[in-house]
């Protein structure tokens, strides 16, 4: 069966606050490590009040420690954001805590605005531009060190922590096919490149060390729940959250509302449906039947899926029965 893994956010919900989150990204992680899920990745984004997981190394602690088996990591650490030897010490930490279970997707995109990017960094220096030999410095770090080397990461070095390219665009599948890197593609908010990205990193992919043949996953989402329309009533969550980003004003998780597409301007609703082109909404047969063509049409090796559901039992019951139409799919 093809792997099927979580991408959460770690979601604040209007009423609620960042404890609640950490306790139900846990919850959740329980229930997709039971369900058979390969991976539970979290991911870095700042000054977002619907998002909890800005400090993505800490969550990712916090969900390893309350599993056991579940592959856990970065998707991703946006390391522009970052000095590479910090990366490298946080995630050589968590791989001499968790062996054998931490990933390390990074991302050249800084995951917030310029001013809270700025806010972060104190400088520009660390740019987009640099990423390429940031993610050289930082692979380098996980190797065992050489004799007279003058940094060493510690933890990190000789820690077995594989490292992901991620993008949405051609750049990323560049890059990867370029170092021999498994990829992860974004499609599940920015699916225009994706079938380029996937031609692109497969035409060019060079084996290396870290990888023998090419290796996709993209990012899906999926709303799932009994019935069609009880789904696309949930959806209306992740749109709001969408619409609000886009209008400047990011928010909370907002309950859902019914008949909130009626409620935008054509504009929105256009943006919405490209944006959401790579999401699956329905019942547990009008998913298969959606992710299905997905596949066939990709080819992809893995598929990872975000859900922005505001109840959190719900949010639940769409991961599994995700899970239920992976083992329909075989």
């Amino acid at each position: 069966m093809i792997p099927f893994s979580v991408l959460d956010l770690s979601p604040i919900v209007e009423g609620g606050d960042a404890s609640q989150s950490f306790r139900d990204s846990l919850d959740l992680a329980r229930h997709a490590e039971a369900w058979g899920y390969e991976r539970f990745w979290l991911a870095e984004h700042h000054s977002m009040p619907g998002i909890a997981s800005a400090a993505t190394s800490v969550v990712i602690g916090h969900v390893a420690a309350g599993t056991k088996t579940i592959r856990v990591g970065a998707g991703g650490i946006m390391l522009p954001n970052h000095a590479p030897l910090v990366i490298a010490e946080q995630f050589g930490t968590l791989a001499a805590l968790f062996p054998g279970r931490i990933d390390l997707g990074l991302g050249r995109a800084p995951g917030s605005d310029q001013t809270t990017a700025r806010a972060l960094r104190r400088n520009l220096m660390g740019d987009v531009d640099s990423f390429p030999n940031d993610v050289l410095e930082l692979i380098n770090y996980f190797r065992p060190p050489l004799e007279g080397q003058p940094v060493i990461a510690v933890p990190g070095a000789g820690q077995d922590v594989p490292v992901w390219i991620l993008g949405s665009s051609t750049y990323g599948a560049q890059l990867a096919a370029m170092l021999g890197l498994p990829y992860a593609f974004a499609s599940h908010f920015a699916p225009a490149e994706l079938m380029n990205a996937i031609d692109l990193y497969r035409r060019n992919f060079r084996p290396s060390e870290h990888l023998a043949a090419p290796y996709i996953m993209a990012g899906v989402n999926i709303f799932a729940a009994d019935t069609d329309a009880e789904a696309r009533f949930l959806t209306s969550s992740m749109q709001q959250a969408f619409v609000n980003l886009r209008r400047g004003r990011p928010s909370k998780l907002q309950p859902p509302i019914e008949g909130y597409e009626e409620s935008l301007t054509d504009m929105e609703r256009a943006t919405l449906r490209q944006i959401t082109s790579c999401s699956f909404t329905g019942s547990k047969d009008t998913v298969r039947e959606g992710l299905s063509a997905f596949l066939q049409r990709t080819g992809v090796d893995e598929i990872i899926i975000a859900c922005q559901m505001y109840d959190h039992a719900a949010r639940l019951r769409s991961y599994e029965i995700a899970a239920e139409v992976r083992t329909s799919l075989a």
